[in-house]
């Protein structure tokens, strides 16, 4: 089953919230922990059994993990098995763009079912060119994941590249658009690939609706909200995983609090949506 059928089931049975499930160094201090791979699995696993269950998808940031080494790596399998288990989707973020063979390496990796890696779906930058994340989209295809690529983020560092201009007029941001709009073509009820736009980010000029799932980091902590949703992404604010860590994770090692405020956020959107 494509990952868009799978996500727009997500949806409608547990709420458009995504979770991320990051181990800051400063949440591990919070929490009690020491930073290090022991508190790192303490955390990362007291989260996920907390989340999982409520959360339509949950997102691990790999870096948080992999600054442990191969102990840390170990702990990212487990939170996406755990999650996986408890029913949610994994959307593994990682952001990797290459070409050809190592590009196809990383499909291998993340997308690729015979992977202890593998997620649901992934994040990529299309900043080498559209094409070199073919082998990408391929192997998603081929596995019924999906794809979420950097589009318009609102890190100030952004604009610099993604708003710039090409020959033929358009924004380097909406030929990215235009990509995933191509690749969502006929597809029902929901494409399998996003790009991410900043929850936070201003007016765009852009056609945000590629008929597929869009990922709006920067939601609750960093600033972003509901309204803002709505005001950003208009008719394809349904679609929209809008992605929250630290407001979640902050009210843990409790699990309750961490489960509530899931379901507390979802009906918070759902009701500024409408949907």
């Amino acid at each position: 089953m494509p990952f868009g059928t799978r996500l727009h089931a997500a949806i409608a049975a547990r709420g458009q919230l995504c979770v991320g499930i990051d181990p800051h160094a400063g949440l591990l201090h919070d929490w009690g922990l020491g930073d290090d791979v022991a508190g790192l699995e303490r955390f990362a696993l007291t989260a996920t059994e907390a989340i999982a269950p409520h959360a339509g998808v949950v997102k691990p940031q790999s870096a948080f993990y992999e600054r442990f080494g191969s102990r840390g790596v170990a702990v990212l399998e487990r939170v996406v098995a755990t999650a996986r288990e408890a029913g949610a989707l994994v959307l593994l973020d990682v952001k990797r763009g290459d070409i050809g063979s190592t590009s196809q390496a990383y499909a291998d990796a993340y997308l690729d079912p015979a992977s202890p890696l593998a997620a649901d779906a992934v994040t990529a930058s299309p900043f080498l060119g559209f094409g070199s994340l073919d082998p990408m989209v391929e192997t998603a295809r081929r596995h019924g994941a999906g794809l979420f690529v950097l589009a318009l983020t609102s890190n100030k560092e952004g604009p610099e590249v993604q708003h710039a201009v090409a020959a033929d007029g358009r924004s380097v941001a909406g030929t990215m658009l235009d990509h995933l709009r191509a690749l969502n073509d006929g597809a029902t009820p929901l494409g399998s690939f996003g790009p991410v736009v900043g929850a936070t980010i201003g007016a765009t000029g852009e056609d945000l609706d590629v008929n597929g799932p869009i990922l709006a980091p920067g939601f609750g902590a960093q600033g972003g909200t509901a309204a803002d949703l709505r005001r950003i992404f208009k008719a394809a604010a349904r679609s929209v995983l809008p992605s929250s860590s630290r407001d979640v994770l902050r009210l843990g090692p409790d699990p309750r609090a961490l489960a509530d405020a899931v379901r507390r956020t979802n009906d918070e959107i759902a009701r500024v949506l409408g949907s």
